[in-house]
């Protein structure tokens, strides 16, 4: 059974629960795919479906762009129950022949969203070159480098702090006490950086605060050297600057819409079959492993906004996050809503985390068939990364015409 590009399409447009699995490997996928496209290699399969996939009856529209895998996808999804699956009626070349986009690289729309804040809110950026001076100067900054830990510690900015993206309105006053220190938030390309920045002025912390634009491909294409094997973190924060903290996050939340669950409420979503439901705790792994509530998954908050595809490919599903501070929760939260999601907060007292180590997820891909992102590690060619920073700058336009998306930037 196959569907057409068309009625694919008025699904995303209906908000309806839909996946457009791609089956090909992941540079493949890299090289083109439409908007909301979530990837599954055929080998991976059996291996992701069902922890990406929780619902059965989801519908999955599987693709490949003629390699002759989508046939064999789609006996494998129904093999592990799964029971309203189709082939994309001409596959990948049937999507673009109906006229619709196609999006490079990976995890992009949330990409593209990181692009649209920008263009929409003037995100205040500051170059390289001006960031060194201001390092070389002893300037009264603060750099914090939103990425996961393990990527800071591979290569970041000299001086940086690591504070992953979910952490960064809890953390910025601890990092940063006097609000004359400005802060600088940065990733390895944009979309990081973008956010983190724009959390903090969303959250109306007192300090000046500039993304550094570009990120670590920036600081690199200007001829500066990174660090690796930087291990600085953010000093635990107080009960009163939580406090605050979770105060100024749930007002971002409130702007953007995301709604509130008490526990009997969340009973009640629970209770409700009919739809995909996700649950992630949005805390770092070792705070997740050390106690979480029944059922969450653990996803760090800024790597939830970052790669929203792989944690939530059923595009129209729910999303309920948990998180002991709430401030993690909030943010986290308010960007999901304005990408579009159905997000909602659980206020849920954890003292009731009854549930310790980690949470199952299948265990991660190799480095076969995995495309090498222009920004990840530390042996990228200029020319590739410069492409790549070309491609980010041009996805509000690509959005536009793609028609699809439902975002919105408070």
């Amino acid at each position: 059974m196959s569907i057409d590009p068309v009625s694919v399409r008025r699904a995303l447009l209906a908000r309806h629960e839909i996946v457009i699995l791609d089956v090909r490997e992941e540079a493949a996928f890299a090289l083109g795919h439409p908007l909301f496209a979530a990837q599954i290699p055929l080998a991976r399969i059996e291996t992701e479906a069902r922890w990406r996939i929780p619902k059965a009856d989801t519908q999955i529209v599987v693709y490949d762009d003629g390699e002759g895998l989508a046939d064999d996808a789609v006996t494998r999804l129904r093999g592990l129950g799964f029971s309203n699956v189709s082939t994309l009626e001409g596959g990948l070349g049937g999507w673009y022949a109906a006229g619709y986009e196609l999006f490079e690289d990976v995890n992009s729309y949330s990409k593209a969203f990181g692009e649209l804040v920008e263009h929409r809110r003037h995100t205040p950026s500051l170059p390289a070159e001006e960031v060194q001076a201001l390092i070389r100067e002893k300037a009264d900054i603060a750099i914090l480098d939103a990425r996961r830990f393990d990527e800071y510690r591979t290569m970041s900015i000299p001086t940086g702090v690591s504070v992953p993206g979910a952490e960064l309105v809890l953390a910025a006053a601890a990092v940063a006490p006097d609000p004359d220190t400005t802060i600088i938030v940065n990733c390895a390309g944009r979309t990081r950086s973008i956010i983190g920045t724009q959390s903090l002025i969303n959250a109306g912390v007192p300090n000046q605060v500039y993304a550094l634009r570009n990120g670590t491909i920036g600081w690199t294409l200007a001829g500066q050297g990174l660090e690796s094997g930087q291990e600085k973190t953010a000093p635990e924060i107080d009960i009163a600057g939580a406090e605050q903290a979770r105060i100024k996050a749930r007002n971002v939340a409130y702007r953007a819409g995301v709604k509130r669950l008490t526990p009997d409420d969340f009973d009640v979503l629970k209770a409700d079959t009919a739809r995909t439901l996700y649950l992630y705790d949005v805390r770092q792994p070792a705070a997740y492993a050390a106690g979480h509530l029944p059922g969450f998954r653990n996803a760090q908050g800024g790597q939830l906004v970052q790669e929203t595809d792989h944690y939530a490919p059923v595009r129209g599903a729910r999303i309920v996050l948990s998180d002991d501070h709430g401030a993690r929760a909030d943010m986290t939260a308010s960007w999901l809503a304005q990408m579009g999601w159905e997000v909602y907060v659980l206020d849920a007292d954890f003292a009731h985390a009854t549930e310790t180590g980690p949470d199952g997820a299948p265990p991660p891909r190799g480095p076969e068939g995995r495309y090498k992102r222009p920004y990840e590690g530390t042996d990228n060619k200029a020319a590739a990364m410069q492409a790549y920073l070309d491609w980010e700058f041009g996805l509000v336009d690509q959005l536009a015409r793609d028609g699809t998306h439902g975002f919105f930037v408070i």
